[in-house]
């Protein structure tokens, strides 16, 4: 369904501007169009058919961009590998696409794989010209929608990254959910996230049904958003909650005009109270959250109208034709208000992952739920309150903590610029919770016992943190999520010269 919508938008928007790079040409609906088409040719001459895996390890650009269509016009499934990974992270997710060929960056060009390396495009006439067939094209694709189309890696916070395979049919839902039968209505924006990552992967159709202009960040940075921002006149804000919190961190933020944006989208993760607060202050917009998760395709959301705590406290209810259940250990219900694993189920789950039967069985419920990895509650208004994820809660003293839950109360703290509860191992109560903070004035940081006080009408004494540590900022992973694995080892051993709180 790519291709077919691919073809449709170049008939209904021919040469206005679908993407802009950075070095400032753009590619239009119809470049789009004939430029994969001529790629498309060249892949297979190079042997890439239907049902052959085209790894792409490239930064966001359009290279990807137009690798990623013309393997879709071929029938062939693209895996995208994030090019921020390191090169043994890099070798582990290859190993698993198994790819008859890979498309790499200068210098990400691996050994022991048939590969390519695509310097980046100086113009569009250069643009994947090692591979192009002039004014050629490959035979249209009988409809399938059970072809196989791409495969999205998770992030491997926990492991070897494990691959999502998704297909028209999953695409087709994805789309529908998101744009239904409209086409155009599209504005200006820009790419802030790996275009290996899942919302790229799948919701390019809706993007290209909107017929509006994306402006391609190979790198993504709070200032250079910002600038975009007030250069185009953008109306929207979408990205993960840690980019939204490092463009509200840019000590010049209210020098750039952002006048013109009524909207923020979070997703990729849960955003906290206190950013959420702040994000619609600062930017005086309307705030909607999303969320789902690699294996999921989508999931759950709060809407610009729905009420202004929606988005500060929960991730929303499930968008239309999507099921989710919270259940124990035993995969059975739990009773109402009760924590329990959150659990997905609709037309855009995953197929499976790829070459790993093992996993796929235990991704999903006997009936076909998919497991998101989340904990979660359900409050008196049908809301999905995330609390953490099932390998993050950690156990004091026989209680059970969730650092989501933690966080989203010290976030709100006015020194706190942002926030991780993370373990660590304790003789006496087996584990106990690090408030690693970022302050908001680093001259004058929240101490441990004002964030214990802060924090004890609403948490429960066992919840509340027993050591500080403090940092500039919150690592992040290749996906811009808190690195909460580099974090556990910063914390691992005591800081001498902190001072632990009362247990």
């Amino acid at each position: 369904m790519l291709a077919v919508t691919l073809r449709e938008a170049a008939r209904r928007f021919a040469d206005a501007r679908a993407y802009v790079t950075e070095a400032g040409w753009a590619l239009s609906f119809t470049d789009l169009d004939r430029v994969s088409d001529e790629v498309a040719v060249g892949l297979a001459d190079r042997g890439l058919g239907r049902g052959a895996v085209l790894a792409l390890v490239l930064p966001p650009g359009p290279e990807y961009l137009v690798a990623y269509l013309a393997a879709a016009k071929l029938g062939a499934i693209t895996a995208g590998v994030n090019d921020r990974l390191t090169a043994a992270e890099r070798t582990a997710v290859l190993d698993r696409a198994d790819p008859h060929l890979v498309l790499a960056g200068p210098g990400l060009a691996p050994s022991g794989f048939e590969a390519l390396e695509l310097d980046p495009a100086p113009d569009r006439a250069e643009l994947h010209a090692p591979l192009r067939v002039a004014a050629a094209a490959p035979p249209p694709l009988a409809d399938d929608p059970d072809r196989p189309v791409a495969i999205v890696f998770t992030s491997g916070t926990t492991g070897i990254p494990k691959g999502a395979l998704y297909g028209n049919r999953q695409l087709q839902f994805i789309t529908d959910n998101d744009v239904g039968d409209a086409w155009g209505g599209g504005g200006r924006s820009f790419t802030g996230t790996s275009f290996a990552h899942l919302g790229f992967m799948t919701k390019l159709p809706g993007n290209l049904r909107r017929g509006g202009t994306s402006f391609i960040m190979r790198r993504w940075s709070a200032r250079e958003s910002l600038a975009l921002l007030a250069e185009h006149q953008m109306t929207t804000v979408a990205g993960v909650p840690a980019q939204v919190a490092l463009m509200l961190r840019q000590p010049d933020f209210d020098d750039y005009d952002l006048t013109s944006v009524r909207f923020i989208i979070a997703g990729g993760g849960p955003i906290t109270p206190g950013l959420a607060e702040e994000a619609r202050d600062r930017f005086h917009a309307a705030l909607a959250t999303r969320y789902s998760c690699t294996e999921a395709g989508i999931g759950l959301g709060t809407a610009f109208d729905d009420p202004e705590e929606d988005a500060v406290v929960s991730v929303g209810r499930p968008h239309p034709a999507v099921e989710l259940r919270l259940l124990d250990d035993g995969d059975r219900p739990v009773a109402a208000g009760e924590v329990g694993a959150v659990c997905l189920r609709s037309p855009a789950v995953m197929s499976r992952y790829w070459g790993d039967p093992d996993a796929t069985r235990a991704a999903f419920t006997v009936d076909g739920f998919v497991r998101t990895g989340d904990l979660g509650w359900l409050d008196e208004r049908a809301r999905l309150r995330l609390v953490g994820r099932t390998k993050e809660m950690y156990v004091r003293g026989g209680y059970n903590v969730y650092p989501v839950e933690v966080e989203a109360v010290l976030s709100t703290h006015p020194g706190v610029a942002a926030v991780a509860l993370i373990p660590r191992l304790d003789p006496v109560m087996g584990e106990v919770g690090v408030a690693v903070v970022v302050p908001q004035d680093p001259a004058h940081p929240p101490t441990l016992e004002a964030l214990r006080s802060y924090g004890a009408d609403q948490l429960a004494r066992y919840k509340l943190p027993e050591d500080l540590s403090l940092l500039d900022a919150l690592p992040l992973t290749a996906m811009d999520k808190v690195d909460r694995r580099s974090l556990a080892r910063t914390v691992a051993a005591p800081d001498d010269s902190a001072t632990p709180g009362p247990r």
